[in-house]
């Protein structure tokens, strides 16, 4: 599981890369505050982006998953691939009337999910042609997403990961040449386009090459996709849980000029440890746990679950220990440039900071649900998701009151963790799960080398002007001496976070190196090569 887990890693981190390079490019030429074209381009760009979200990075997978897997396991090949081609017909005409019911109403769904530009005739009416650009990615993701579970199913996680790359590429190659905010925007939407295209296609390859067989037909509503459907409506709104609290959470700060570009530039940075993280080892997790309750072995659910934990929280909370304590180091150093001005880098780093103590809750989220998923009970989750999202909307409306647009991101973290302690509970009540002694002992000692690591990070920032000054005396230039800064900080972090980690126990040496050693029995056909 872990050695999927950091698979699937590898390859969205090199996606991650590229599109923070797409992010700067997207700030560099719309700005955020300063103009309405990067508000509007988020804005046209949050619709596929959430329905991405829900679909490919697991959600429609949790429900697909287990079945497809069941079926090929108990059905044979030939049944388990019509099935998988029925889901995608009744998957494919769900999205397309839905895009074309959006497409016919957009200025009146523009209305509803932004209803602070309405103020401003020009930004309301460029958001509504960008999303209309933008709306036909969501039955791309959906096939992408289906296709992406057969694979999954097929114990093969590569281009699950490596396919959000072209989204990434292409909007670099559409928003670069145009040097303007709104002609930037425009580009850009239709690079979102054509990446949705792409991405389908890319997925479709690797599906024939696995040796699945999933054929274009036209949808039918058999007794086992109305079960399907059953299962992954719910499954939906239970994983994407975070995405659509931070989708509530755009609607609620959209008045504000400026605003949802500053939390989507919060999105990239704490969203990280999620996708790398979380989706990662949810993605990897399900199979494991869903053969070891449908054969009975209790024991093996529960290590599943433990480790899982353990090995995520190692990895996310030093992440979180980052965004805590030095959000505006990050902002500042990374995207302050061009028409993304130091007001906007002050106002993102405050909402950042919000955001960090949620971080390891918006992972436990995506191990905690799959522990419902696996035993087909995708109802219980999604009724604890619809719940999040009533506290995100209560609290974010308060605390945007007293405290603005952190308000938001501190409501989304809040809604994250009361989340994650009903899911846990309940598992624990059913007797379905509850963390082993041995895991709360490494969690406790995880969480006291994230918390150094937190003061060595805190210190760095306290010094960043004299660190900023020594490099300027050598001759390095002041514009670069703050990106040298936080990456020589941000190579220190990731040196000595292993070492405080073995320090504590957190995890051993032998642990690490158990988990990195591929058994005799894993062959390549396990693990599918790249392709070349």
């Amino acid at each position: 599981m872990i050695r999927s887990s950091i698979i699937f890693s590898a390859f969205t981190l090199i996606s991650k890369v590229m599109g923070f390079v797409r992010d700067l490019a997207v700030s560099y030429y719309m700005g955020a505050s300063a103009t309405f074209a990067a508000d509007a381009f988020n804005t046209a760009f949050a619709f596929p982006n959430l329905f991405r979200r829900i679909f490919a990075e697991g959600a429609f997978a949790s429900a697909f998953v287990p079945t497809y897997a069941k079926s090929l396991e108990h059905e044979g090949e030939d049944v388990a691939d019509t099935l998988a081609a029925d889901a995608m017909a009744t998957l494919a005409a769900a999205t397309l009337a839905i895009t074309v019911a959006a497409e016919l109403a957009m200025p009146w769904v523009i209305m509803a999910f932004a209803p602070g530009f309405a103020a401003n005739p020009a930004k309301f009416h460029l958001t509504v042609i960008l999303t209309m650009i933008t709306m036909p990615y969501l039955p791309c993701m959906a096939i992408y997403a289906h296709l992406s579970g057969v694979l999954q199913a097929r114990n093969r996680f590569i281009l699950s990961a490596v396919a959000p790359v072209l989204l990434n590429i292409w909007t670099l190659v559409t928003v670069i040449p145009a040097h303007a905010p709104q002609p930037a925007a425009i580009a850009a939407s239709w690079g979102v386009l054509a990446a949705g295209v792409s991405q389908a296609a890319l997925l479709w390859y690797g599906v024939r090459r696995s040796g699945a067989h999933v054929d274009w037909r036209w949808p039918r509503l058999t007794p086992q996709i109305r079960q399907l459907i059953g299962l992954a409506v719910p499954g939906a709104i239970a994983a994407s849980a975070s995405q659509i609290n931070v989708f509530v959470s755009q609607i609620l700060v959209s008045p504000i000029n400026g605003a949802r570009s500053w939390l989507a530039v919060c999105d990239r940075l704490y969203q990280l440890p999620q996708s790398l993280v979380g989706v990662a080892i949810g993605v990897a997790l399900l199979p494991r746990l869903s053969r070891a309750v449908h054969g009975g072995d209790e024991a093996g659910s529960r290590s599943a679950m433990d480790e899982a934990i353990t090995f995520s929280m190692a990895l996310t909370l030093p992440a979180a220990a980052a965004l805590v304590t030095i959000p505006f180091f990050m902002i500042d150093a990374l995207y302050t440039r061009g028409a993304f001005k130091s007001l906007d880098a002050h106002a993102t780093a405050l909402a950042l900071q919000q955001y960090g103590w949620g971080v390891p809750a918006f992972v436990l989220a995506q191990i905690t649900n799959r522990a419902f998923f696996a035993r087909q009970d995708t109802a219980t989750p999604m009724r604890y998701a619809l719940i999040s999202v009533a506290i995100t909307v209560a609290a974010g409306l308060t605390l945007f009151h007293l405290i603005g647009v952190p308000g938001i991101a501190a409501a989304t973290s809040l809604a994250a963790w009361l989340n994650v302690i009903m899911m846990s509970f309940t598992l624990a009540r059913r007797g379905h799960y509850a963390i082993g002694a041995r895991a709360r002992s490494k969690l406790i000692r995880i969480l006291a080398a994230s918390v150094a690591l937190g003061l060595l990070l805190a210190a760095a920032g306290h010094y960043r002007p004299q660190l900023q000054g020594l490099l300027g005396s050598l001759s390095l230039g002041p514009i670069h001496a703050k990106e040298i800064v936080i990456l020589l900080v941000l190579v220190f972090a990731g040196a000595a976070y292993p070492l405080l980690l073995f320090a504590s126990g957190g995890i051993t040496v032998g642990e690490l190196r158990a988990a990195l050693r591929r058994p005799a029995r894993i062959e390549a056909a396990d693990i599918p090569t790249p392709l070349p």
